[in-house]
């Protein structure tokens, strides 16, 4: 009998060693990914959430304000203030036809129809463009005086808009050529319609539904999930839009430094971050700024999700 508790015990001191071998195997193999994360994520975040509260250039030891960047930013700065209304103003516009834009495309290259997949590789093309390269073509393309967009419509007797350098049409501008890019979502949108369950089309049909009603109460409730997910990006990277603008506008030699477009209307949030960061060397004043963006980007996401059960169909909800 002894001899057989001897034996129990020492398999479990084994299993015990063995357990503790491998817990500490399993921490080394995962360190390298949580020590990037702290390093490179984790600190920076918290340190840029201490300079908000400070007075910081770089040059200088951070020095302690409390809220008076937050209390400046509600308050003092006019830029701004007129920073966040553009960048408003651009994902209202931005982000509804991006959604329209590439919903329709997908439907169009969900078609089965010979070389379908040349026209879906078309599309998608634009996308992989770099974003410098996509702001230098474009930008040559929408000039007023010899671009190719305002050439043929001064042709055909039709006004020849100043695209980017007329104040009111420096924001449609750049939501036309964020159009040209949205090859990703098309991409998404394409996947979804192409999950879309085979019998429901079936049913349809045989209770008469035509294309019309088919896309209404089968392709569009099922797809819905895939338009939730892309206006929560949607969301997410029109009030962080910085690369195009700052492409567009900084070379530009009809402004001046620090400028964007024509009376700032080019100025989108995080472009004025950046100067106030990289330019003014007010590393707190921006790191406020980012906190505020953050703020927003949460709550507008937190305000998508609490009403995606309005209108987002889940299927296993109505199976379950």
């Amino acid at each position: 009998m002894s001899h057989a508790l001897s034996g129990v015990t020492t398999r479990a001191r084994w299993h015990r060693r063995l357990g503790f071998r491998e817990a500490v195997f399993g921490w080394l193999v995962v360190a390298p990914a949580i020590l990037g994360l702290l390093i490179f994520s984790v600190y920076p975040v918290l340190t840029s959430l201490y300079l908000s509260f400070t007075r910081y250039d770089i040059v200088n030891p951070p020095e302690w304000i409390g809220l008076d960047n937050y209390v400046k930013l509600a308050t003092g700065d006019a830029l701004y203030r007129k920073s966040l209304g553009i960048t408003t103003y651009y994902s209202l516009l931005s982000i509804p036809l991006s959604l329209v834009v590439a919903y329709a495309i997908a439907l169009l290259m969900n078609q089965r129809v010979r070389g379908i997949s040349v026209y879906r590789t078309c599309w998608y093309l634009p996308s992989l463009v770099p974003a410098v390269a996509n702001a230098m073509l474009w930008g040559w393309l929408l000039n007023r005086d010899f671009g190719a967009v305002n050439y043929p419509l001064r042709l055909l007797g039709l006004p020849a808009p100043g695209w980017l350098v007329d104040p009111e049409w420096t924001v449609p501008s750049l939501v036309l050529i964020h159009l040209w890019g949205v090859g990703n979502s098309v991409l998404i949108f394409l996947a979804g319609l192409q999950g879309v369950p085979q019998h429901l089309y079936e049913a349809a049909e045989v209770d008469g539904a035509g294309r019309w009603h088919r896309f209404r109460h089968v392709t569009l409730p099922m797809t819905t999930p895939i338009i939730f997910f892309n206006l929560v990006i949607g969301i997410i990277q029109s009030f962080q839009v910085f690369t195009l603008v700052y492409a567009l506008f900084t070379n530009d030699p009809t402004t001046s430094t620090g400028s964007a477009g024509p009376e700032n209307a080019g100025m989108v949030y995080v472009l004025y971050l950046y100067r106030n960061a990289f330019q003014n060397f007010k590393n707190g004043y921006a790191s406020a700024m980012a906190w505020v963006l953050f703020l927003i980007i949460t709550l507008l996401t937190l305000v998508a999700f609490r009403t995606q059960g309005r209108w987002v169909f889940y299927e296993s909800k109505k199976t379950g």
